[in-house]
């Protein structure tokens, strides 16, 4: 039978190694962390961004390090206390070890706590602690409480959430104030027989005998009640914040604060706070008298509260506002309508009207010359399928996305699709999936295709001027002499470069041409680096390996938006990012976002934000992978705050090259957030907002067969009034439920005027044609109605590219490309025909310049023609010969017919549709020959 003596020394035993596993793990995971440390502070350091890093790690630990030590310190002194009344209460003695015992398990208790908490506080809270102490003043104030909005987005967050964390850790307080006692009770060790007789005798003697369970919970119970008046104070005071949260209100007509919330809510918050603090006042006196009912008086009044101001609101709605609701709400209808606007950035629109005459002849299409010949006949989708197809070259050869910008060719500003061709190690071959291959040797992506918007060959293509491995260029001002793609979106690995094997750089026909990367990117791997991104990177073939020597270097982080995530995780970056070529080389901009939930007044476009601004840029060198950020909008609060937390995070719009600022686009991701917001709040009247009467919605079409939403799109036009064609981002407007277009929205990308957005609003007593009418039309037409369904029957897939509405003068035309794809898996979809549309009038022809002068007529001077929109001699199919003399008696020309249909039939499932054509207008021939 064991002793008492040995149970103890079992005991400590078991504390003493479950302390020392404790410690081995907390050593293992400080390996990694510091692994971590010290493998992102070497790449901070290539990249140029040490600064940046030190200050994300030392504010976690300057905020981390002083709360958990006062956790620690608070939670010891908290368990000793109630160690202490437990023992003077029960009159329990102990051993010196089992008093140190407790305290070393007492001190991993409290460690442990510290840890957790301190490391939430110090993970969560670290940006905002930042943010709160370089605060930047927005400069505008609430309509309600007079603040500036700076409190709201700064100050309010980060109070709330700390109330909201001090509530959850006083509630972790009292639960393990009751584990405390109950574990006490039962480890009390048993008293002897003699001991325990006198004990019940003492406690007869003063009348006072209770359970031993009873006495404890009488305990806890009063230790419980200090907690609470703590809980109290800060229910009374999370009612206060939670007054300026009705800013954010959803209960109304609209977001904001309305008439019930001002009204009702707002003094139930104020009682709920008078409320609090009676009871923690209640709790007090209730401890010192031993009143139990006395401490209930809080608790229920606080739920009494609670749902009478919930059926004071509910009553107030239902009688007062909802009876009476555009009168109620009007005032704070203005504030909703001119806090959104300033939200978004909508409260400087230039709003201009459009008088559509509709007298547009072709001699105006000539003087708008520039305009059309940026008129994009390719669709991104299309093209990207092209790219792939025809300039892909190998398997491993991907173009991951089709970008738009725009160069200056030729002196002519021209709007341009372009897509990096990057390194896929996915489809490599499984045999060549080798450590060495995947990480030494396909080391990078090759090249880009480019190709006007505007140009197709004469098979319905792409005009690429831009094309192959090595690049070539039509243009001097699109060539590419830095093609090797290092950084990109596909690039999701490390590589390790200057090693003993050579890498692969471009196919050569049979051969593989090498190269060696003369680049600053990457991490010296002597004995230690090598060591310990093998770990990091799980894989000891980096540490092995013979061909990695001295001179070489890796490479991590080179997927671009990984790259911009790593730096500044704080920040929101576009999913979109475009390739430029710049003198030369190849870079990747990515526009760049600041937002906040918490502007007040404002509806949000997602759960996480009603306030954004598209603050600042990041331009990315593809081979080197340097990364620069630059603010743009200098006035924005977020972005100068940011600065003021990383002051070398951000460079001013003045430090970036010349050669990029033509390059910059205005976001349509920006954009399209407008759009819809303006759609809604482009009225300053809060009857109309009320009632609905003037909501527009995104216009429609019929893309490939589907009624869906308009993208928003990249044109060159010229504005009414401007007086040369710019690069813009635009988006028409439909009245709600109605299909004629009511205005359309820009936003312009050129110059000074970068950034600025302007609506064109059509006259309310004219009805304008809008896209989705123009599609209907379209579909109706009997002879494209015709040719569509003749495609379609034939094995071919008709694919209809985006409607392209297009302001010229005071008139607005529609153009949209037909696509004709073959029945056949590797088939390529071509423009085949174009379709036009003015007025009432819809044609459709093999070219635009066609399709414009079957709307318009001809010049008034013949020497002058719009520009061609094929890249070389267009093809009159009408009049292509036969391949051979056609037979003169009928038997022969059947036959003939036979054989074309057979040859047109085998073109099409090989996915030639030029060669398609051809053998069918042959035909076509033919069989006017036999009907003669």
């Amino acid at each position: 039978m064991e002793t008492q003596s040995t149970k103890k020394k079992i005991t400590f035993k078991k504390i003493t190694i479950t302390i020392i596993f404790m410690v081995i793990i907390a050593v293992i995971s400080s390996f990694g962390k510091l692994l971590d440390f010290w493998t992102d502070f070497l790449w901070f350091k290539e990249v140029g961004y040490t600064s940046t890093y030190i200050k994300q790690v030392f504010a976690k630990l300057y905020i981390g390090i002083p709360f958990f030590v006062a956790f620690t310190v608070f939670m010891y002194i908290y368990l000793q206390r109630i160690k202490s009344n437990y023992y003077k209460y029960m009159n329990i003695l102990t051993t010196k070890d089992e008093e140190k015992t407790l305290n070393q398990t007492m001190g991993v208790v409290s460690v442990l706590t510290a840890l957790f908490f301190s490391f939430g506080i110090a993970g969560s809270f670290w940006m905002q602690i930042l943010k709160f102490i370089n605060a930047t003043s927005f400069n505008i104030k609430d309509p309600i409480f007079i603040k500036d909005i700076g409190f709201y987005v700064f100050t309010l967050p980060l109070v709330t959430e700390i109330f909201t964390f001090l509530l959850g850790f006083i509630i972790f307080l009292m639960l393990i104030t009751i584990v405390i006692y109950i574990v006490l009770i039962s480890i009390r060790q048993p008293m002897d027989k003699e001991e325990l007789g006198s004990k019940i005798r003492r406690l007869r003697t003063e009348n006072s005998f209770v359970s031993l369970q009873k006495r404890v919970m009488e305990l806890a119970l009063d230790q419980i009640m200090l907690i609470g008046v703590v809980f109290f104070v800060i229910i009374a005071l999370r009612s206060y914040l939670a007054s300026f949260a009705l800013l954010y209100s959803e209960t109304g007509a609209i977001y904001g604060a309305g008439f019930t919330d001002i009204n009702v809510t707002l003094g139930v918050y104020r009682i709920q706070m008078v409320v609090s603090i009676a009871s923690a006042i209640a709790l007090i006196l209730a401890r010192y008298k031993r009143n139990k009912k006395l401490a209930a008086i809080g608790p229920i009044a606080l739920v009494a509260v609670y749902l009478l101001g919930l059926g004071a609101e509910i009553a107030v709605q239902a009688v007062i506002v909802s009876p009476n609701e555009l009168a109620r709400e009007r005032k704070y209808i203005t504030n909703s309508l001119e806090y959104t606007k300033m939200a978004y950035g909508l409260d400087d629109i230039d709003v201009e009207n459009f008088s559509v005459d509709q007298d547009l002849t072709y001699d105006d299409l000539l003087e708008n010359q520039d305009t059309i010949s940026n008129i994009s006949l390719n669709d991104y989708r299309p093209t990207k399928e092209a790219y792939n197809q025809l300039q892909g070259l190998r398997n491993y050869y991907k173009f991951h996305d089709v970008d738009i910008d725009r160069y200056i060719i030729d002196g002519k500003l021209t709007q341009m699709f372009l897509s990096v061709r990057e390194l896929d190690k996915e489809a490599l071959d499984d045999n060549a999936k080798t450590w060495v291959n995947q990480h030494l040797k396909y080391t990078h992506g090759y090249g880009l295709t480019m190709s006007p918007v505007n140009k197709v060959t004469s098979s319905g293509q792409p005009s690429m001027v831009v094309r192959n491995v090595p690049p070539v260029s039509d243009y001097k001002e699109l060539e590419v002499t830095v093609p090797q793609i290092y950084f990109g979106e596909l690039t999701n690995d490390y590589v390790v470069v200057n090693t003993d094997e050579q890498e692969f750089d471009y196919p050569m026909g049979e051969e593989l041409q090498t190269t060696k990367y003369q680049g600053t990117a990457g991490i010296k791997l002597n004995f230690l680096n090598k060591a310990l991104y093998s770990i990091r990177e799980g894989s000891f073939k980096l540490l092995v390996s013979g061909g990695v020597n001295s001179d070489s270097k890796i490479i991590i982080n080179r997927n671009i938006m990984d790259r911009v995530n790593k730096i500044a995780p704080f920040l929101s970056y576009d999913e979109d990012p475009y390739a430029v070529v710049v003198n030369g080389k190849i870079y990747y901009i990515i526009d760049g976002y600041t937002t906040t939930k918490y502007f007040p007044y404002a509806e949000p476009f997602n759960e996480n934000a009603n306030y954004i601004r598209n603050s600042f840029k990041v331009i990315i060198d593809a081979y080197n992978g340097d990364v620069n950020y630059y603010i743009v909008d200098e006035k924005d609060p977020l972005v100068e705050t940011y600065s003021k937390i990383f002051p070398k995070l951000f460079k001013p719009m003045s430090d970036m090259p010349k050669e990029f600022i033509s390059h910059l686009r205005y976001p349509q991701t920006m954009f399209d957030i407008q759009a819809k917001m303006y759609g809604t709040y482009h009225t300053n009247q809060p009857d109309i907002f009320y009632n609905r009467e003037d909501k527009w919605e995104i216009a429609k079409q019929n893309y490939q067969d589907k009624i869906q939403e308009m993208e928003s799109l990249y044109f060159t036009f010229e504005l009414p009034g401007e007086g040369k064609p710019e690069f813009v981002l635009s988006i028409p407007y439909t009245p709600t439920g109605k299909q004629n277009m009511t205005a359309f929205l820009v936003a312009r990308n050129d110059g000074d005027n970068y950034g600025k957005l302007k609506l064109y609003e059509f006259p309310k007593s004219k009805t304008i044609i809008g896209p989705e009418q123009v599609e209907a039309r379209i579909s109706n037409n009997d002879v494209i109605s015709r040719d569509l369904s003749l495609w379609d029957s034939r094995g071919s897939q008709v694919l209809r590219g985006n409607i392209l509405t297009i302001p010229i003068n005071s008139s607005i035309l529609y153009i949209e490309p037909l696509y004709i794809r073959a029945d056949s898996e590797k088939a390529i979809p071509e423009v085949r025909r174009i379709i036009a549309s003015y007025n009432d009038k819809v044609v459709m022809e093999d070219t635009l310049e066609k399709a414009l002068t079957s709307l318009f007529g001809g010049p008034s001077d013949p020497n002058k023609q719009i520009e061609s929109s094929v890249s070389d001699e267009p093809i009159d199919i009408e009049q292509m010969p036969v391949d051979s003399p056609l037979p003169e008696d009928e038997a022969g020309l059947i036959k003939q017919a036979n054989e074309l249909y057979e040859q047109a039939q085998e073109a099409l499932k090989s996915g030639s549709l030029s060669e398609y054509e051809k053998k069918i207008n042959e035909l076509g021939n033919i069989l006017k020959l036999l009907e003669q």
